[in-house]
């Protein structure tokens, strides 16, 4: 991770073959296009590799959640469960629709603890979203089962883990949706886009015009189209989707780079007794783009990430302190900044932030390293940063 990373020939091939026709949006223009639909070619590559009826490409991660839950029917006042661990994107899609993120407690897996979902459901409650952080899952199996006693909806925002498996379903198809990111620094990237995966017609149908302006796609007269409902535009372009077709033939490259570099170090840091690593649940793959531990204390972790740091060892990952990810540092959420007026429904849904208790989230994340896997290190390279965080480890303890 990233596919940026190996970025070459056959990107570029892909490219030069929508730059050749001069067509860079995905609908219309059939006359002027050689039979060139990067965006529908993309589309049927991924529901074949992931083994998903329906798929819908977008404009980055954040549309595919945002659309995926749009789709499902979710809207102003409704909740939808989420870790407390994840980016920013996953709150902002559910507040984009009016509707009110809860956030709930993330365990041992750095995603949603089942009981504390259970605890946050209410009569509001629409949907519960794991974020597959890292590159691992939530307990979906806990999770799914929560969902259907509760008629509730399961969407996997699976954009940092694709690739990973559950129960020999890939991850984001285990549930009624799913998300991806194709952005600069994902796994296999578009440069910017994601994408939508369901099993659900209705759901699918629903994506396709809500994120073209609700262009109902019917026909091949662009103008004459209707309009059942509302929509937005979080189309994804011919560009970059052409990357995309490109990355995903990559796939397997990639995760076989990520799975041997990933091994190299967890096989040497698993000879110090005090690092616990991530809970991966049973029935689990991740897609190893990252390695995550944890240390024994907070203090001990902090010391650790600088240590890390100092000796040369980059892209280390201490969540707790990071602006982007943990909910301690998202301000702009907890203290309702806005450049504009926020629906009051919003506002009175959202929990009281001052009174709230994470600490269960607390005592996994601030004791928790997660290091990036990269595709382009050598095993000599490879080799030589597990010794030296084994040595640089070890001299913290």
């Amino acid at each position: 991770m990233p596919g940026f990373e190996l970025f070459g020939d056959a990107e570029r091939k892909q490219v030069n073959e929508v730059l050749d026709t001069g067509v860079l949006m995905r609908y219309g223009f059939e006359g002027m296009r050689n039979n060139i639909f990067k965006a529908k070619e993309l589309e049927g590559a991924l529901a074949a590799r992931f083994n998903c009826k329906h798929t819908l490409l977008v404009s980055s991660g954040t549309a595919a959640i945002t659309t995926a839950l749009a789709s499902a029917g979710v809207g102003a006042g409704d909740e939808v469960i989420i870790p407390t661990f994840t980016f920013v994107a996953s709150f902002e899609a559910v507040l984009a629709l009016g509707a009110v993120p809860i956030l709930a407690d993330v365990d041992a897996t750095l995603t949603l603890e089942p009981k504390a979902v259970e605890k946050a459901i209410t009569d509001k409650t629409k949907a519960i979203m794991p974020v597959h952080m890292c590159g691992s899952m939530a307990d979906l199996r806990a999770l799914k089962t929560i969902c259907t006693t509760h008629n509730l909806i399961l969407l996997e925002d699976a954009c940092q883990a694709i690739g990973g498996t559950y129960e020999g379903k890939a991850l984001g198809t285990y549930g009624d949706l799913g998300a991806f990111s194709f952005d600069y620094v994902k796994t296999i990237t578009c440069g910017e886009g994601g994408a939508i995966l369901t099993n659900n017609e209705k759901f699918i149908n629903n994506a396709d015009h809500y994120s073209d302006h609700g262009h109902d796609h019917v026909g091949n007269d662009r103008g004459a189209e209707t309009h059942p409902f509302l929509g937005y535009n979080y189309r994804i372009s011919e560009l970059n989707a052409a990357v995309g077709i490109a990355q995903l033939n990559r796939l397997e490259e990639f995760l076989a780079i990520q799975k041997k570099n990933y091994t190299i170090l967890r096989d040497a840091l698993s000879s110090i007794a005090e690092i616990e690593f991530r809970k991966v649940p049973e029935g689990g793959i991740e897609n190893y783009s990252f390695l995550s531990f944890f240390l024994p204390t907070e203090k001990l972790t902090v010391q650790t990430h600088k240590a890390l740091a100092e000796v040369g060892v980059d892209g280390c990952f201490y969540w707790y302190a990071n602006n982007w990810h943990y909910y301690k540092k998202w301000e702009h959420l907890t203290e309702k900044k806005s450049l504009g007026k926020l629906p009051q429904e919003m506002l009175d849904g959202l929990q009281d932030f001052s009174k709230t208790n994470f600490s269960n989230s607390d005592q996994w994340i601030s004791r928790n390293i997660s290091c990036l896997i990269k595709l382009s290190w050598t095993e000599e390279q490879v080799k030589e940063r597990a010794q030296q965080m084994v040595e640089c480890i070890k001299s913290q303890l």
